[in-house]
């Protein structure tokens, strides 16, 4: 399961689960506001990719 990092790693604003934010492969987590200054991720140079936002909860398929 995708680690949903709470913060920022870069400007430290909180990050909820359905708020927009940037990952690499490596989970490292960025904020929208920080992204267009970021080509690719500062920690291990990969590709950054919009984060699936999280449903409040998990669906069955019942």
């Amino acid at each position: 399961m995708l680690e949903m990092k709470p913060a920022c790693q870069r400007c430290q604003v909180e990050l909820g689960h359905t708020d927009s934010a940037w990952i690499c492969s490596y989970e490292c987590t960025y904020c929208a506001e920080c992204k267009p200054s970021l080509p690719v991720c500062p920690n291990c140079k990969g590709e950054l990719t919009p984060r699936p936002r999280r449903a409040l909860a998990p669906t069955s398929d019942g």
